[in-house]
């Protein structure tokens, strides 16, 4: 990713408090008793696509109970709203990707930072409108969109939450010993686990492991970035990649160095953006996971496979709630 500088994410209406505005975030209600959620009011904000180098317009807007998380593409006449699933991610191994099942061709990209931020602050019905094809990659994590959703605040929805219990152990495989498991864990958890490793030696072998929370998210996981090696640089933009990136965007690799003048925000700051990934990846599923993850060397194809095999038998999973085995559609 160039060293170019991108344009900022600003975040429109408000500042972002210290703290939620629903108390329920300090006060979680007892798991039985645990209600949907929205945002309070819509905020926007604006940054660049990474990869189309391009500007990016977000909206975030209150849904009802039961809608999930859904997008629109404002810039496509007449494009209506998709729920978006695990099944409607397609292949793409530099970012998360969705295609419209009511608007053929029709793609959101690079999704997985507010996806893991929504996710970690436990927003279950949400319309995201784009004026274009790719999320603004803003700071390249997930702390702005954490702002975003801190300023416009959460409202509890008078429906209860349903949450997937993962009841037997699954597993997916990738290239050179790469694997992705889900297992079951305590009851309205998750748990993750994950480890990578890297030729590059500022990189390595690195792992970190974490119960889901969103105290546990914005201090140890919403501030990392993603990352890349300065050599693959040049590649990526022949081929139309990467094209907003920036070291204000991005932790560019060389070797033994890093090349962002403000360094490591962590130790181990690339697996925490794995992680990062994981998270918002496993949130494509629809609805919250209750159980345990674990990785290693894992990336965006290879999480939404571990979803396509956890849902392909009824006997993997359940609700919390004991309602039939019916995943709603993608449309």
């Amino acid at each position: 990713m160039g060293a170019r500088p991108a344009s900022s994410g600003k975040v429109a209406h408000a500042q972002a408090p210290a703290l939620m505005t629903d108390a329920s975030y300090s006060r979680p209600a007892p798991a039985s008793l645990q209600m949907q959620t929205s945002l309070d009011r819509a905020i926007q904000c604006q940054g660049i696509g990474l990869h189309s180098g391009k500007p990016a317009l977000v909206h975030l807007v209150p849904a009802g109970p039961d809608t999930g998380t859904r997008f629109q593409r404002l810039d496509v006449a007449a494009s209506p709203a998709f729920r978006l699933t695990y099944d409607c991610i397609i292949s793409s191994p530099l970012a998360t990707v969705a295609s419209s099942p009511l608007t053929p061709g029709l793609t959101v990209a690079t999704m997985e930072h507010l996806m893991a931020a929504l996710h970690a602050c436990e927003v279950d019905n949400l319309l995201i409108q784009l004026d274009g094809p790719e999320l603004p990659i803003l700071d390249g994590g997930s702390r702005t969109f954490l702002s975003l959703i801190k300023a416009a605040g959460r409202s509890r929805l008078p429906v209860p939450r349903r949450t997937i219990e993962v009841l037997r152990p699954v597993h997916a495989k990738g290239k050179n010993d790469a694997y992705a498991s889900l297992l079951p864990g305590r009851p309205e958890e998750l748990e993750l686990s994950l480890t990578i490793d890297f030729p590059a030696p500022a990189i390595g072998k690195q792992s970190f492991q974490m119960v889901l929370s969103q105290h546990s998210f914005e201090h140890d996981i919403a501030p990392c970035r993603t990352f890349v090696n300065h050599q693959d640089i040049t590649m990526l933009q022949a081929q139309g990649l990467a094209l907003g990136g920036s070291l204000e965007n991005a932790l560019v690799i060389q070797h033994d160095r890093i090349l962002n003048p403000d360094g490591l925000r962590f130790d181990n700051e690339c697996v925490r953006h794995k992680m990062l990934d994981a998270i918002g990846d496993l949130y494509c599923a629809g609805f919250r996971l209750s159980g345990r993850f674990e990785g290693h060397k894992t990336g965006h194809a290879l999480n939404n496979q571990l979803l396509h095999t956890l849902f392909a038998s009824p006997e993997n999973w359940r609700f919390s709630d004991g309602s039939p085995h019916r995943l709603p559609s993608s449309g």
